[in-house]
């Protein structure tokens, strides 16, 4: 069987309008359908909002990014009078102070969600204004996604107006299972066998994801029983989930399936396999969409694979019933 987390406690981040709280600066909310109806299912999620935890208040003018789009001041972007010279208040400072111990509180975490286009919360593509009022034609990142990013590299994070994408919906969750998997199977119970084993069971889902990455990792992974745990449990992860950052593309899950019929081929006669193939092809062409390969090949798998195959998180990267492969 393969080995997938059926928990429904996977902790993940979340800007807390976009988990319903009316904690905008309007005193409403920007709550998403996807993560209440679907991603709640097994993510429990942990709401976070800077600008309320700065003391901003609820209502609240509008703040907005200025100067130097990589290192942007935020101010209250309050309109001003023509015969006025108010001095803008840097708020950055004031922000980033109390995002400290927010940004403690996110070491247990495997994935977070951040409100798009936010001055505090914005993954990117943020508008960063210059003194004459007009946006810079460089974006930049909210302060607190900024910091965020930085302190946790390996993180899976996303933008709520992100997920609309099925394609980065379904790599956004399957990274954050992964982190999940390394988190509980390997840097909770170090050594370096858990680290072999986690390896394998996401060796054909790296070579999906990154061919070069697969074989890299592999090499190191071989010579690397006599490394100092701590420092080769760290490179790795930060290795694995750079690898696995951007969605796979159809020919290269195309490429890994017909791998995987390798297993099939003393066991399924040439008709099946054939038929098998002939559906591969026909999602490269983009005729079906990927559940349709999966489930067929998985269905085999199970009859007729070994228990290595199985094991292989490929064939299942998260519970099936998220539905996420009937989009991409």
């Amino acid at each position: 069987m393969n080995r997938i987390s059926e928990t429904t406690d996977i902790p993940v981040g979340i800007s807390a309008c976009v988990m319903g709280e009316q904690v905008r600066f309007n005193g409403g909310h920007s709550q998403s359908r996807i993560c209440q109806n679907q991603l709640a299912k097994h993510f429990k999620f942990q709401p976070f909002c800077p600008e309320v935890a700065a003391g901003f208040g609820i209502p609240r003018p509008t703040m907005r990014l200025t100067g130097d789009p990589q290192r942007p001041t935020l101010i209250f972007s309050r309109p001003r009078a023509d015969d006025t010279d108010e001095q803008e208040k840097d708020l950055s400072k004031q922000l980033m102070d109390a995002c400290q111990s927010m940004l403690d509180r996110c070491e247990h975490l495997d994935g977070f969600i951040l409100k798009k286009d936010s001055p505090s919360c914005g993954m990117e593509r943020v508008k960063v204004y210059q003194p004459s009022g007009h946006p810079h034609e460089e974006r930049g990142a909210g302060l607190f996604a900024r910091a965020m990013m930085q302190r946790y590299p390996n993180l899976p994070i996303e933008e709520d107006g992100r997920l609309n994408d099925a394609q980065l919906r379904e790599n956004f969750v399957m990274r954050v299972f992964a982190h999940h998997n390394f988190r509980k199977e390997v840097a909770e119970q170090p050594s370096f066998h858990n680290l072999l084993q986690f390896h394998s069971s996401y060796k054909y889902l790296l070579m999906a994801h990154n061919q070069v990455a697969y074989r890299e990792l592999g090499k190191m992974l071989a010579v690397a029983h006599n490394e100092p745990l701590d420092q080769l449990l760290l490179t790795y992860h930060e290795q694995f989930m750079t690898a696995i950052n951007k969605p796979a593309s159809r020919g290269s899950h195309c490429n890994v399936m017909q791998h995987i019929m390798g297993y099939l081929k003393q066991s399924v006669e040439s008709s099946a396999r054939q038929d098998i193939l002939n559906v591969f092809e026909q999602y490269r062409l983009g005729e079906v969409n990927l559940v349709t390969p999966m489930t067929l090949l998985s269905h085999y798998i199970n009859q007729n694979g070994s228990e290595y195959v199985r094991a292989q998180r490929y064939l299942q990267p998260y519970p099936a019933h998220l539905g996420l492969r009937n989009q991409v």
